[in-house]
């Protein structure tokens, strides 16, 4: 069973907090595009969560959402804890849990239709092609109809020239684990038509990368 044991932002320390320049560097592009989407007093889910600092800035620019960030790394978990902590958005912020995609009982962690939106940014071309079907699969039961999930990280397109930047990232990516790489837009939207979202709406972002936002058509 997925461990659902949580970080208290008062049990972290200024020690656990890890910096991501990637991070820093999107999270104000992300935040643009993602937040005016997100309902009044909405909950939503961030999945790998990283460092803490995403959702740490969305949530000081929503308070009035619920945010409920979550890792598979123990330092990450840390991290997220140290972040809400430092920044004092405790109030709506929720502690962090443990979510392993990959983890067979992963959709059985959240009830049906809890979150209103889920997040997931720079996590697919880390990763094994299972844990984007996971991602869909989890999504489906956790989103009521019209739920959104936003998905941020780079992407291949078809018929859309792939900058040389990606290409030798994805080289990069494949050396390191021949399981990871960015994946092609196709092969992820079909994914998230069989669990019942539509197709995504698509936007292109700062250093070739895209915001996926896929609603949930059917529940």
């Amino acid at each position: 069973m997925a461990d659902s044991t949580p970080w208290i932002a008062s049990e972290a320390g200024p020690e656990d907090r890890k910096f991501s320049a990637a991070a820093e560097r999107n999270k104000q592009v992300i935040a643009d595009i993602l937040l005016p989407l997100l309902p009044h007093n909405a909950r939503v889910l961030e999945i790998a969560s990283g460092s803490g600092q995403h959702v740490t800035h969305f949530a000081a620019r929503r308070p009035d959402i619920t945010w409920q960030p979550s890792d598979v790394s123990s330092d990450a978990l840390r991290s997220i804890a140290a972040w809400t902590a430092e920044s004092g958005q405790g109030e709506n912020v929720s502690p962090p849990v443990h979510l392993d995609l990959l983890d067979s009982d992963a959709a059985g962690l959240f009830d049906v239709t809890s979150f209103d939106a889920i997040l997931c940014a720079n996590l697919l071309h880390i990763s094994p092609w299972e844990a984007t079907e996971a991602l869909f699969k989890c999504s489906a039961q956790w989103l009521g109809r019209n739920g959104l999930l936003f998905v941020y990280g780079p992407f291949l397109q078809a018929n859309v020239g792939t900058a040389p930047s990606n290409i030798a990232f994805d080289q990069n990516l494949r050396s390191r684990d021949q399981s990871w790489g960015i994946r092609a837009l196709e092969d992820v939207s079909c994914i998230a038509t069989k669990q019942g979202f539509a197709e995504p709406m698509v936007t292109v972002m700062p250093a070739n990368n895209l915001s996926l936002m896929f609603r949930r058509v059917s529940a």
